[in-house]
């Protein structure tokens, strides 16, 4: 009899996630209502689906964080930084204190016996 492959554990997400992603995709929508752009129009801006962008603006935590980002930078919601040079500035700096950590971090084998 052939092995059953094991069922993926259900992903869920914190509540702060869940919150932010909603009100990012809140934060999308009504920059885009101030421009008044149709959701197409965005799409079209963007390079995407209407559906995608609706998923968006209805916080839908599946859509790739790279289209997420890229609606939100066309339709003006500053996301680190608000200045070019800063956010520029902040990202040479994290690469920067990257170079200085270790590039993986192993798993100790060692059990830790806390039961005093």
């Amino acid at each position: 009899m052939p092995k059953r492959k094991k069922s993926p554990a259900k992903w869920t997400l914190s509540r702060y996630g869940r919150e932010a992603v909603t009100l990012l995709g809140q934060l999308i929508r009504t920059n885009r209502l101030e421009r008044q752009w149709s959701v197409q129009e965005l799409a079209d801006r963007v390079g995407v689906s209407r559906d995608m962008i609706q998923r968006i603006e209805h916080g839908d935590p599946r859509c790739t964080i790279g289209i997420v980002f890229e609606a939100a930078s066309v339709v003006g919601v500053p996301l680190f930084e608000e200045d070019r040079d800063r956010l520029a500035f902040r990202v040479a700096e994290q690469a920067n204190k990257l170079r200085l950590m270790p590039k993986s971090v192993r798993q100790k084998k060692t059990v830790v016996k806390d039961d005093f």
